[in-house]
């Protein structure tokens, strides 16, 4: 892993040189449970000042590595770190838990994260991802293909606000996303047979087979327990 980073460390170092703080690894590589060609390295880097000339001066070495197929890096300052835990709870719970420091002190380390909003946050960010999957659902239904794809990219970004979900009930959530999956299931007493059929799609795309009319009725059964994901998070609130 160190390997894969180094050329991208050294091209951040000879962009932002002093004004370089750390460089972190977050997410699925960091918690062990990366899908290749499925999951992203995400990146935040920690700068001391951020001006237009600091973000467009890191456009070449941004650009050589969204060629490889990451995602643009999230970009704050060592203050707005503090300042931002308790506006994005859900995002630096996740991070604080599971991250890698590749460059530099570890900026997360000590956050003081504040739950007041998170779970108006986790109920709004699922609802909002709910309403996506249905309207994404109506092309992907074409094909079996499409909606495999779907199911499995949706179940990861799902998977994530599960986190959230735990914490919120009292919980300890795990490092990996099975895992939370699977401890939100028993904790809400829900049925985790879509959650755990649609991990086997993710992580075996090519040799799981699946009709049109059973990939149409696991799609069903996957949202239905979306939902009750959701009224457990809202009445959580009541």
């Amino acid at each position: 892993m160190n390997h894969y980073f180094a050329d991208f460390i050294d091209d951040l170092r000879s962009t932002h040189r002093d004004n370089l703080v750390s460089v972190v690894l977050y997410g699925s590589a960091a918690a062990g449970d990366f899908v290749p060609r499925q999951s992203d390295y995400n990146i935040l880097v920690a700068l001391k000042k951020i001006g237009p000339a600091d973000l467009r001066n890191a456009q070449a070495c941004i650009r050589e590595w969204t060629r490889l197929g990451n995602p643009v890096p999230v970009y704050f300052t060592e203050s707005e770190l503090q300042n931002a835990a308790d506006v994005f709870p859900i995002e630096f719970h996740q991070m604080t838990v599971a991250h890698k420091v590749l460059f530099g002190p570890d900026v997360l380390a000590g956050l003081n994260i504040s739950d007041k909003f998170l779970r108006l946050q986790t109920e709004y960010e699922l609802r909002s991802k709910l309403i996506q999957l249905r309207r994404q659902y109506i092309p992907a239904s074409a094909s079996v293909d499409g909606l495999k794809r779907l199911m499995g990219e949706s179940l990861a970004s799902f998977a994530a606000l599960f986190r959230a979900v735990l914490i919120i009930g009292g919980q300890t959530p795990p490092a990996t996303k099975p895992e939370i999956v699977a401890q939100t299931v028993k904790h809400l007493q829900i049925d985790g047979a879509s959650f755990e059929k649609i991990f086997d799609i993710r992580e075996n795309s090519l040799t799981v087979k699946l009709d049109e009319m059973s990939a149409n009725a696991l799609f069903g059964e996957y949202m239905e327990q979306i939902e009750k994901v959701i009224d457990a998070v809202d009445a959580a609130g009541k």
